[in-house]
């Protein structure tokens, strides 16, 4: 499955530390796709591919102390307009 994951960031400067330090800290099953940051820095859009929505709540919680997340199943537009015929 895909996810749009739309991260706030509550302290850019500890959120910097931590990547520097720890990198992503990816589960097992969880693939980092791409992501896009607004030009303030105070967002982040991402795509995350798991298996489920639960594969990826370990990562969620590995950061959720400096940033709010919003996590959105997604499919792609060819994806769903295939299923629309």
């Amino acid at each position: 499955m895909l996810f749009m994951v739309i991260e706030r960031f509550k302290n850019r400067d500890l959120l910097a530390q931590r990547f520097e330090r720890n990198g992503r800290m990816l589960p097992e099953g969880v693939n980092y796709q791409a992501s896009w940051v607004v030009s303030d820095g105070s967002r982040c859009f991402q795509i995350m591919e798991a298996p489920d929505r639960e594969t990826l709540m370990p990562w969620v919680r590995c950061w959720d102390d400096i940033v709010d997340f919003e996590v959105i199943p997604v499919v792609t537009s060819q994806q769903y307009w295939a299923s629309r015929a």
